[in-house]
Formats: C-alpha cells, structure tokens, sequence
C-alpha cells in the first residue's frame, strides 16, 4: 500500500480535484483508488467524466499533460468497475487485494483486450478506442 492512504477518501478526492494533491502521491494505485471512489460515489458514466475532466486540469496544473492518456484513463475507470461489480469489498485497500490483477498486470489485462498496443498509440492517447477484442463490460 502506498503513501496516498494517509488521506480519506474524501481528502484524496478533494486533494485530487482540487489539483491540490502532491503529485508524487498519484502512483498507478492511486488513480485505481481515484476510479473505485468516483464509481461508488457517482456511478461509471459519471465517474468517466469527472475524472477525465479532473486528470486533464491535474497534469495540466503539474506539468505533465504529455502523461494523459485519453483511452487508458478510460479504460482504467472501466476496468475498476469490472471488478467492483464482482467484489466483495467495500473498501479501496479490500478491493485491490482482492484484485491484484489491476496493480501487479494491468499493462496486459489492458492489452488483452486490444490488437494493438494502445499504451504506444498516439491516437488512443488523444481519443478514447474502444477495445477490439473484448469489451470491459
């Protein structure tokens, strides 16, 4: 577990929205974190947007807006909730033990449901590609 559980859940929301959050506490498990409180909160479609629209001011407000990637964080936030809907946890540190999966292989589970490499596609990174293979549902 990492350093971004000093915070509550509605700290880190808060934090992150705010572009407040010190971004070296926005690690791969930290985003996941990010996707699980806004699905829970706010549902998938709603959590699609908010974080989107949040990642976008964050990397902005950091400098990093090369970091952004339109159909991981997509497809991210899906991925979560693939999971969500079969967990049987109710707490983010519960859920990804639960799922390791998201933390330890999540650049192939990504991969598994596309042909292409979408981390390399420079158009996947603009605009969000639906997977090819199979869809996170």
């Amino acid at each position: 577990m990492q350093n971004h559980f000093q915070l509550t859940d509605l700290e880190f929301e808060a934090q992150f929205k705010s572009s407040n959050l010190d971004p070296e506490l926005f690690t791969h498990e930290a985003h996941l974190r990010l996707a699980w409180i806004h699905i829970n909160k706010y549902g998938i479609k709603q959590a699609c947007n908010n974080i989107e629209n949040q990642l976008k001011s964050f990397v902005a407000h950091v400098g990093a807006k090369d970091k952004y990637h339109q159909t991981i964080t997509i497809v991210a936030i899906k991925a979560v909730n693939y999971f969500i809907e079969k967990s049987k946890s109710n707490n983010f540190k519960d859920f990804i033990n639960e799922n390791p999966k998201l933390m330890n292989s999540f650049k192939e589970l990504v991969n598994s449901h596309y042909t292409f490499d979408v981390f390399t596609s420079q158009i996947a990174r603009k605009e969000f590609i639906e997977p090819d293979l199979t869809p996170f549902n």
